[in-house]
């Protein structure tokens, strides 16, 4: 199936919208009116195949970045899920490679099916009349509503690549030694246009991390288990079960467990949500009491920024892979699966172990947001009760949910 979307995303016929931001480029004489982004007029039609090997050789290229020391392999490492290989709560890089960022660097596995952003989302899973609200697209707010957009940001942002502009990026990439499969695989003049280079750059790049044997190879314990191939242990059984139960951990009402339509799960649905997740101060952002990060109504995403009841909100993860990494949630305030779980069910009924005091010795609960904004907060279960309450699950039952979240994991190719 995926197979099947790959070759669709590189043929010509796919219709698109426009490329972003076209009026960037200089109009030349064969360029006055862009093509749809998918029907970018290459000298060369690659394959699919060889738009994943040129994908995969720019993917650890540092030229791609203005310090010439970061590459997209730096923040989404192959060894760690493609995810961050270090516990740094934000990745580094800017124009010196020191600047840090203002959110953790997610995984970039299992992200195919992703849909494009909608406020109001409907899904045909039994009841196609629910609005499940703002749902989709690509990065903690889901502002990227491709998988090429999603792709050429990190190269634009201050933060991570530092590049000033496409052109900056298309001048570099000509004079590194990737420079060669460009041209092999999209044609010997394709850096004779900046717009041709960059349009290919990003496509290579999106295709590369749509190939299936690398970003979503289904290769987990429980994956092995849903065909039936092996069994759970007693541990990994009761974590799954209080995974599911929804009077108990209800982490399936957003991380969905079960085969749906045929297809496996991808432990997410795709939603938005506010958790009320405490400040991390490791974020040097966070020094400044003013800087907050909202989510999908700002800082980073500014065409939502009128829209109160979205501030807060950030996308729902896969859970696949979760364990191998160091710190959770959009801001790592997190630093190991245990405190992740922990927090959900301590949130409202412990508030003290999760929130610092202010000078009174008062709990600051929902200390990250802005108090117009704590109505945003989700309270479903397992969050809820009061401060006192005994939460819905015990230390022993963290340890089976964590169990059971580390049969996630992919396991290495043969």
């Amino acid at each position: 199936m995926i197979r099947r979307l790959l070759i669709a995303l590189v043929s010509v016929l796919s219709a698109a919208a426009p490329v972003a931001h076209a009026a960037e480029w200089r109009v030349v004489a064969n360029e006055a009116k862009p093509a749809p982004f998918y029907a970018t007029p290459f000298e060369r039609r690659a394959s699919a195949q060889e738009l994943t090997e040129l994908g995969r050789t720019l993917f650890f290229d540092r030229a791609l970045s203005a310090s010439g020391r970061l590459a997209c392999a730096s923040c989404h490492d192959p060894s760690h899920a493609y995810g961050p290989p270090n516990a740094l709560a934000v990745q580094l890089g800017g124009p010196d490679g020191r600047q840090p960022g203002v959110r953790a660097a997610p995984s970039l596995m299992y992200r195919q099916t992703t849909p494009p952003f909608a406020e109001h989302f409907f899904d045909n899973d039994g009841n196609d009349s629910v609005d499940q609200g703002p749902t989709g697209g690509f990065a903690w707010d889901g502002r990227a509503s491709s998988a090429h957009d999603q792709a050429e940001a990190p190269l634009l942002s201050p933060f991570e690549m530092a590049n000033t502009d496409r052109r900056a990026v298309i001048t570099r990439l000509a004079q590194s030694p990737s420079a060669n499969a460009m041209r092999a695989a999209l044609g010997p003049h394709v850096f004779d246009s900046p717009m041709l280079a960059w349009n290919g750059l990003v496509l290579a790049l999106e295709v590369f991390q749509q190939n299936p044997a690398d970003f979503s190879p289904y290769r987990s314990k429980y994956d092995a288990f849903l065909r039936g191939q092996t069994k759970l242990s007693p541990a990994e059984t009761r974590g799954l079960a209080l995974f599911n139960d929804p009077t108990k951990g209800n982490c399936a009402a957003c991380h969905i467990s079960v085969v749906k339509r045929g297809a496996f799960p991808l432990f997410t649905d795709m939603g938005l949500i506010a958790l009320g997740v405490p400040r991390n101060p490791a974020i040097p952002a966070n020094r400044d009491p003013h800087f907050i990060d909202l989510g999908l109504c700002g800082p980073l995403r500014t065409d939502l920024r009128d829209h109160p009841e979205y501030c807060g909100l950030f996308k729902t993860p896969s859970l696949r892979n979760v364990a191998t990494r160091s710190v959770f949630f959009h801001n790592g305030a997190m630093k190991t699966l245990e405190d992740a779980v922990r927090f959900y069910v301590q949130r409202d009924t412990q508030p003290a172990r999760v929130y610092p005091h202010d000078a009174r010795g008062h709990v600051r609960k929902y200390d990250d947001l802005p108090a117009a904004s704590h109505g945003n907060v989700n309270t479903e279960p397992p969050f809820g009760g009061k401060p006192g309450d005994k939460p819905v699950l015990s230390a022993a039952e963290i340890a089976d949910v964590v169990t059971f979240l580390k049969t996630l994991t992919d396991l290495p190719a043969r």
